[in-house]
Formats: structure tokens, sequence, C-alpha cells
């Protein structure tokens, strides 16, 4: 059976790119779908399968009314929202098996909106000349691949040609590559959160929730992870939540460069799914080279964990709030949610000896959730390290049993 990639973007400026994208895809011996998002003129080289005053009337408007208006900004967010809604259709209604783009800041927001739309799993492909930088608001939580244009796109050349040649040679690969079928499709997903600092914790307890039957996705705890996690939760996918690493809040209440959002740790509780929740990596926020941190950070504690990523410890206060926080949040859960606490260290640098170690923070943090923790909420408390391999098990078991249960 012949596949189908969808092209979306801007044809009235990027008309001869996308031209020589299509024609290579097609002479792989895949056929293509092209939606014109471009609102500027009419498309002079490739002939559109989906028009850009499709796209407008998607969203409630129509062409003429753009470019009347001549609002760029409003206009590329009509068009994003236009493609997002074609696009999806198309996907639900199994016209398309895939999805490619190229284009600037326009054209890779139209294109990454709709792209967002389509699960995970699905090809998406977007060369842009932003993919040299920060690209989490097109990617968002969805498997989207960036390639970096390295020249602007701008006309055939010599780089363009070969990177654009590489861009359809992928998501060709992709389309043409049939799932591979595991024997673990039918077994209930776990979500769980882990750091570098978590690691042993949470592989111990992977273990053994896979050794009675669950699969564990493990999402790295940096903003995005969280955010794909939850969503993937809010869409159905997640049996129950080891939510070891709640790092995550600690950047969003200090002001670290990996939060997750201020709706972090609660879809669980939102869906009514069993979760076990533990403070790891708490004590710390995450900023880049040391260069990068605010200047109103420069006294306090940090640890260089590789040389673009720099630590700060939390500090006691800030263990305080992050004990309200989470008890307010857990408070709301539907589900059956517990805490374990590991009293003699968060991560693998707040243990006796290492530089991020402060029993009174763990302390603090302690005493605060407890004031404002619902009696709902399961507490138990250990005399162990986030890591040893006890407190690992101690969360994989109070897991199982509440899964057990709400079975």
């Amino acid at each position: 059976m012949v596949k189908t990639i969808c092209l979306v973007g801007t044809f009235d400026t990027k008309g001869l790119e996308f031209q020589f994208l299509k024609n290579q895809i097609e002479s792989a011996g895949v056929s293509t779908l092209a939606i014109n998002a471009g609102i500027l003129g009419e498309p002079s080289l490739l002939k559109p399968d989906i028009s850009a005053e499709d796209l407008a009337s998607a969203s409630g408007t129509s062409l003429a009314e753009l470019r009347h208006e001549a609002d760029r900004g409003n206009s590329v967010a009509i068009m994003a929202k236009g493609a997002a809604q074609i696009v999806r259709q198309l996907w639900s209604e199994k016209k398309i098996n895939g999805i490619i783009s190229l284009g600037g800041s326009a054209g890779t927001t139209i294109a990454t909106t709709a792209m967002r739309t389509l699960p995970v799993g699905t090809p998406k492909v977007m060369v842009s000349t932003l993919a040299s930088g920060d690209t989490s608001p097109y990617v968002g939580t969805k498997d989207i691949a960036m390639i970096y244009s390295v020249v602007d796109i701008a006309g055939i050349n010599s780089i363009s040609r070969q990177i654009l040649t590489n861009a359809a040679s992928a998501i060709v690969g992709m389309t043409n590559k049939e799932p591979q079928v595991t024997n673990q499709g039918d077994k209930p997903l776990i979500a769980a959160t882990m750091f570098g600092v978590t690691t042993p914790c949470v592989t111990k307890a992977r273990e053994t929730l896979e050794a009675n039957g669950y699969e564990v996705l493990v999402f790295h705890a940096t903003g995005s992870g969280g955010r794909a996690m939850e969503d993937l939760i809010r869409n159905g996918f997640i049996a129950g939540v080891l939510d070891a690493t709640t790092t995550e809040l600690a950047d969003e209440l200090v002001g670290g460069i990996l939060s997750a959002g201020p709706n972090r740790l609660e879809a669980a509780g939102e869906v009514g799914i069993p979760q076990v929740i533990a403070p790891g990596a708490l004590d710390m926020v995450n900023f880049a080279a040391p260069n990068t941190i605010p200047e109103k950070f420069q006294d306090r504690t940090f640890y260089q964990h590789n040389p673009t990523v720099t630590l700060m410890r939390t500090t006691v206060e800030e263990n305080a709030r992050l004990g309200e926080i989470m008890a307010k949040k857990l408070n709301k859960a539907k589900s059956p949610t517990t805490v374990v606490i590991p009293s003699k260290g968060v991560s693998a640098i707040d243990k006796d000896g290492q530089p991020f170690h402060s029993p009174e923070a763990i302390q603090t943090w302690t005493t605060n959730l407890k004031a404002n923790l619902d009696q709902k909420v399961n507490l138990i408390e250990t005399e162990s390290h986030i890591n040893d391999e006890d407190f690992a098990e101690k969360l994989a078991m109070t897991l199982l049993k509440k899964l057990q249960v709400s079975n």
C-alpha cells in the first residue's frame, strides 16, 4: 500500500523549495498531499491539494479578509489553527501517514502547530531556520524531528539541496517503516519520572514493576518530560504513576529553566489513576552555564553538573513552600495517592558528605507537607535515602498494591 505524506507550508513564498521536497518524496515511491498556508499571493509552482482559502475557512474567516487586515501575527495564528484542524482530520480519516514542512518563523509556527495535533509515533519532520535554538515552543511534547536548515530557505543551492534531500529521505524512511510489534502491547502502562540524580531509585522501581507485568515509561524531569507525561495521563494512556522525581516544581517556584508549568503534579489526580509521589531532586533548581544564572542568585550554593547544566541548592524556605504547594495539589486528587518520604536525602548529591546535603531542608519540607495534607492522602516516612534499594522497593510495592485495588 502506497503511503501518503502531507506537505504543509507557505507555497506562495517557498514554492520552489516545496516542489523540490515533493519531487524527492515522490521519486521514492511515496505520494504527497500538499496544503498551502501562504496568504501573500497565489502559489506559482506547486499546486496545492488543499488551499489557503480552505485553511482560512476552517478557522472561521476568509483569505480576502486576512489580506485586507494585513496583520501578519494574526494571519499566522489563523492559518496555524486551520492547518491543525485539517491535518488532524486527514489523519483521522487515514488519508495521510506522515507530515513534513520547511520554513522560517511563520512557516515553522504553522506547520508544527499542525504536527502537534498528531499522535506520538506519527512521522513528523520540520526543516527550519530556527532548529538550532530553543525549539520547545514548536516541539512541545510531541516527537517532531527538527532539522536545522543551516542556510536560509531561499532557493535550491548546494547546501539546501542536500538538507532537503536528507529531510525527504528521513520522512520517507519513517513513513515506510512498519511499526515494530512487541509482546508488551497489552501490558498496562506506568509513567515514572527520573533525573540523573534519582536514576538508581527509578531503575530499581522500574524493574520491580516490570517483573509484575507492567510496562514502565520513564520521563526525564526536564520540564518537557513532565508535560509529556501529564499529556499522556490526560489522554488516557497511563494506568498508574510513579512520580519519584518532582524536581520540576522547584524550577517553577524559584525560576529555573526546567519548569513543567503551574499544573505539574495534577493530571493523575484529575483523571483518577493511582499515584505514588516522592520528593526526588527537590534539592535543586536548574540553570544552564554559570554565566546564565541571574544576578540575584549569586550568593547561593551551586553544583556544576556538566558544562551546560548548573544546579542551585533550594533553600529551607523554598522547601517549606514546596511542601505546601505539593500538599495543595495532592489534596485535589480523585485517585488513591501516597507520598513516600526519604528522610536521608532526595538526590545523589543530597546525602551525607555531598554538597547539597541538608537534613533541615527535607525536614522542613516534610513538616509543611504534613501540616497541609488532607488525611485522604497516605503518607509513608522512611529512614532511607531516595536511591536506597529499600526505598525504591517501597515506591514500587506501594503502587502495585494501589493498582491491584483499583483493578
